[in-house]
């Protein structure tokens, strides 16, 4: 398995190594000692999937706050999604930039988005699925959300993402510059 990081320190990009031949492909898709040894000692406590039937829908941006903190281990496993992770850790040199990254089942692609970043993903495929691991269960007084069309963050998002497949919580949630401070940058 290769283990990128990318432009905004903490996020990692994760490709699964495909062996394969006329029948299709094996993959393994999770180690626990190489991602502990190249990422972080994180312990996946909970397993998340979701459809998105509608290519455009658009999903986050999201976190949980202490003491439920949440990173979070995202693949495609249908479809196609553009996934994104922005730093909202005050203090830190990148606050407010973001890394986005296509995942596919066919690419194998997996986004590692630790805690101190919103996730957010468009799908860019008819009836897209999303899985991912998480190292914090799911709190409902935890979790949080920042404007998915923030200005001052610039996303660049695919196209056909559609407005419209907003959640009522997604489209009520606040500017970065509104958001408190839920996670500090240390060193």
């Amino acid at each position: 398995m290769e283990i990128q990081s990318l432009d905004v320190a903490g996020p990692k990009l994760l490709k699964p190594r495909h062996i394969g031949d006329e029948r299709g492909y094996f993959a393994e898709t999770f180690r626990a000692d190489l991602f502990a040894e190249r990422v972080g000692d994180f312990a996946f406590v909970q397993d998340n999937e979701s459809q998105s039937v509608r290519q455009g829908t658009i999903r986050g941006l999201h976190f949980q706050s202490e003491p439920h903190v949440q990173g979070k281990l995202v693949r495609c496993t249908a479809g196609a999604l553009f996934d994104v992770a922005v730093d909202i850790r005050q203090g830190s040199p990148t606050f407010g930039q973001w890394v986005g990254e296509t995942l596919t089942p066919d690419n194998g692609k997996q986004l590692w988005i630790p805690p101190g970043f919103a996730h957010g993903f468009c799908s860019i495929e008819p009836n897209t699925v999303i899985c991912y691991k998480v190292t914090g269960y799911y709190s409902a007084e935890c979790d949080k959300g920042l404007r998915w069309d923030d200005p001052a963050i610039g996303i660049t998002w695919p196209d056909d993402a559609d407005p419209e497949t907003l959640s009522p919580k997604d489209r009520q949630q606040p500017l970065l510059a509104d958001l408190p401070v839920y996670f500090t940058w240390s060193k």
